[in-house]
């Protein structure tokens, strides 16, 4: 199919692109500097090995210094173990298993190790990931070939637009009633569901009908999470559902939200990534308390010792040795085969009784799952998630569940060529414009006072958000504003270009300045018990703060400002800062936006991507204040209708009010 052709080719830009930036990071660079680039561990010490699955050496590493730098390596990447005295030739590639705090374990394409590695300083690379490439790739391959056939092709044709039609489990789409008496999700063909509004109902309700495509259309603090959890428990009877996410918090809020409502669900992926709460829903959590790991555990140590007895002859023995050395390596070979097999079952039995795998896209395609098929998948986070992507659990299953807002923030595209060609353009904006009857908007939000809420809903929702009761009036202190736009036009808070990096150090100060002020507030009007850590809900805890910024650059004169700030370090932990994809998913009670620009030329860059802003503005709960330069921002419609709302709302100030 041409559709999937054209995403293949852009697809091939992106790993180009991706590939490019790698070797700018690595190329000719000493360990040193891959080290400091978070793309390789070294010096590290070698704490012991093991026979690893398909008869592979693993080999346990530690990192013995410089164990504060944030690195890269993660479970399933490819690396390479490496000596530094011939960094070129010696080494050898393998994928790593597991990572945990400063160890590591990577199984190795070799019987034994390399005589070098008894050598010198070792470390390991982190290699170029060709790996989720090709799943990629292979998953739109297959998505071509399904797309061919008459039956099992319907779901790809239709997400493809190929085919408009849909079929429903029953025959006929069910009428929808979102109000009336309270029923439980298993027996809810209609009515409102116990402890959903009329949106979520309605939402979980077309889920239930069983077509092909259905779209949770979740703006931010609308429940999204919490009306796929309902909608995933009524689809639990029906066959094994698969949860899937571009990012592992995600999948792990699902997951942890599934397992309290009392489903089977099985976590696939690394256990040193997934949240130490649910570790014991994890796969290898569940192999460790099966029946048959006893017994696997114990061929593994029969294997072993038959590999340390053959690793006790030396280099110069003669043909009789050899022959026992290849003996007892056989030996430890047939005995992994039959460890291999009992896996193998043991992986079966645990995922055949799971009534929900959950796993990042690509992790769908991991090898004990591979081969597995769904009644129905579930993609949350799906204006986040890069469309191939998509199609690696979507070749498993006849119906899926786009879950996500593409009103907020896109996915990363590391190639601006092929963002341009539609790359960037994901398969929840698609469907969404092909299937609009197919969406359901969560109209009803559970964060922001109202006010806040309000240029949001207007903006990017058609006003049709609204806010519950038990948020539409809340704020920080009584007569306190909801909202404030501090225009800092005339100031002299000029923005400071250094190369790609953008400051506006004294706009950051105002920011400060500003934040002092409302603390004093904070003060004045509940007292010295704001001081302390934040507690949940009491009548005077500490505020959290967050203060955003849209360039690296800012952030860090935010931070370094933050740091010398007498007065604002009793709130400790209450405050953050961070760029606004930083802050994406999360809320806060007061949030502070600045805008950093302020040129004669009125350019704006990288706020003209006005999905980024829907997230930053839509973080706070009783507060926003956003601080820029209108004379800059006012070229834009968005933030000229912005500046509007906020003189309607009566939250427009200049920042000469608080420059005494």
């Amino acid at each position: 199919m041409d559709y999937f052709n054209r995403l293949k080719a852009l697809l091939g830009k992106e790993k180009e692109a991706d590939k490019q930036a790698y070797l700018s990071l690595t190329g000719s660079a000493s360990a040193q500097v891959r080290r400091d680039a978070g793309m390789s561990w070294y010096p590290i010490a070698i704490r012991g090995t093991e026979i690893g699955k398909g008869d592979y050496l693993t080999v346990e590493v530690e990192r013995t210094t410089h164990q504060d730098i944030t690195h890269q390596l993660r479970t399933g990447a490819e690396a390479a173990l490496f000596s530094n005295h011939d960094p070129v030739n010696d080494r050898v590639a393998g994928t790593i298993s597991f990572v945990g705090g400063d160890r590591l374990k990577l199984s190795l394409r070799v019987d034994e190790l390399p005589e070098w590695t008894r050598d010198g300083k070792l470390g390991i690379d982190l290699l170029f990931d060709d790996k989720t490439y090709d799943e990629m790739e292979g998953a739109l391959t297959r998505a071509a070939e399904l797309g061919e056939k008459h039956a099992e092709g319907r779901l790809v044709r239709i997400l493809t637009g190929a085919q408009g039609s849909f079929s429903w489990a029953d025959g006929q789409p069910h009428e929808l009633i979102t109000s009336g008496a309270g029923t439980s999700v298993a027996g809810a063909a209609a009515g409102r569901i116990d402890g959903l509004n009329a949106s979520q109902t309605e939402a979980v309700h077309k889920i239930l009908e069983g077509a092909e495509l259905t779209i949770v259309h979740g703006p931010p603090g609308t429940g999204k999470t919490t009306t796929l959890v309902q909608a995933i428990k009524g689809l639990a009877p029906k066959g094994r559902i698969l949860v899937v996410a571009p990012s592992n918090t995600a999948v792990d809020l699902l997951s942890e939200r599934l397992s309290a409502q009392g489903l089977n669900v099985v976590r696939i992926g690394n256990p040193a990534r997934v949240s130490e709460r649910l570790t014991a829903i994890t796969l290898d959590a569940r192999m460790a308390e099966h029946a048959s790991t006893k017994q696997m555990k114990k061929l593994r140590k029969q294997a072993a010792e038959f590999r340390d007895m053959a690793h006790k002859y030396k280099r110069n023995f003669g043909a009789a040795e050899r022959e026992q050395r290849k003996a007892l390596f056989d030996e430890a070979k047939k005995i992994m085969k039959e460890v291999d097999g009992t896996e193998q079952y043991v992986i079966k039995d645990i995922l055949d009784k799971a009534q929900v795998v959950a796993a990042t896209l690509v992790g769908a395609a991991h090898y004990t799952i591979r081969d597995l098929r769904y009644h129905t998948v579930v993609i949350d986070e799906a204006g986040q998630s890069l469309e191939p992507a998509c199609w690696v659990p979507l070749v498993k299953t006849e119906r899926v569940v786009l879950a996500g807002d593409h009103l907020q923030l896109p996915p990363t595209i590391k190639s601006e060529e092929a963002g341009r060609e539609g790359l960037s353009n994901t398969l929840l904006e698609k469907t969404v414009a092909l299937y609009p009857e197919r969406v359901t908007l969560l109209q009803e939000q559970y964060r922001m006072n109202e006010v806040i809420m309000g240029f949001s809903s207007r903006t990017f929702y058609e006003g049709r958000l609204r806010a519950d009761a038990s948020v539409a009036h809340q704020t920080l202190f009584s007569g306190d504003q909801p909202m404030e736009f501090v225009d800092t036009a005339g100031c002299g808070f000029e923005e400071k270009n250094e190369g790609t990096i953008i400051r506006n150090p004294e706009e950051a100060a105002f920011l400060f300045k500003h934040l002092e002020q409302l603390v004093r507030a904070l003060g004045a009007y509940a007292g010295e018990a704001h001081a302390g850590p934040s507690n949940a809900g009491g009548a005077h805890a500490a505020p959290s703060i967050a203060i955003i910024a849209p360039y690296r650059g800012q952030v860090q004169v935010l931070e370094d400002l933050l740091r010398q700030h007498g007065e604002l370090k009793k709130y400790g932990g209450n405050i953050a800062v961070n760029t606004i994809d930083g802050f994406q998913g999360q809320e806060r009670d007061v949030v502070y936006i600045g805008l950093t620009r302020s040129n004669a030329d009125q350019k704006i860059g990288f706020l003209s991507e006005i999905r980024r802003m829907n997230v930053a503005m839509t973080r706070a709960r009783k507060k926003l204040v956003v601080i820029g330069d209108s004379a800059t921002l006012s070229q834009s419609t968005f933030y000229a209708d912005f500046i509007a709302y906020a003189e309607e709302m009566g939250a427009y100030k200049s920042a000469w009010e608080y420059m005494g």
